[in-house]
């Protein structure tokens, strides 16, 4: 029989690699001080309002996206049929925001972030779609990450 992870150390490594990609690096696989939150926290409301290009997404879109994707997978961890969903919603519809509505949210994507680490706590991994969660959640946060992160490039210098 070919060796197996134990479900315990799976869960620890996966709750280490989302504390990375969300929270603050610890070398896994980030530079010091690109995590997700650590990245948002350097981002004035009027730069996540500002889009790279006019064919392109601003900052506030891309975190609500990610929001969006979080909760979506919550839902799906705990069983719920999210229906038909409007994946382009949020591209079509947010764009500038105000402070006030920077920091909401910001607050909404660590709540859906903190919401799943939580499901994932206490997930049994038997489900066939257990595995696709997880690793859906970190590539797709990873990926926007690195939208967000190459969006600042030009944002940064252009402001």
């Amino acid at each position: 029989m070919p060796d197996q992870i134990a479900v315990e150390r799976f869960a620890k490594e996966l709750r280490l690699t989302l504390v990375e990609t969300f929270e603050s690096v610890h070398g896994l696989y980030l530079d010091k001080g690109t995590s997700l939150f650590e990245t948002l926290a350097t981002i004035t409301a009027e730069e996540a309002s500002r889009p790279v290009s006019a064919t392109c997404a601003t900052l506030a879109a891309q975190v609500e996206h990610t929001r969006f994707y979080l909760d979506l997978v919550a839902d799906h961890m705990e069983g719920k049929d999210a229906g038909k969903v409007d994946w382009g919603e949020i591209w079509r519809t947010v764009s500038a925001v105000t402070a006030d509505e920077w920091a909401a949210s910001k607050a909404r994507l660590d709540a859906s972030y903190r919401r799943v680490v939580s499901i994932i706590k206490t997930r049994t991994w038997e489900h066939e779609d257990a595995l696709f969660d997880a690793f859906g959640i970190l590539a797709h946060t990873a990926y926007h990450l690195g939208e967000i992160r190459q969006a600042l490039c030009t944002i940064k210098t252009a402001g």
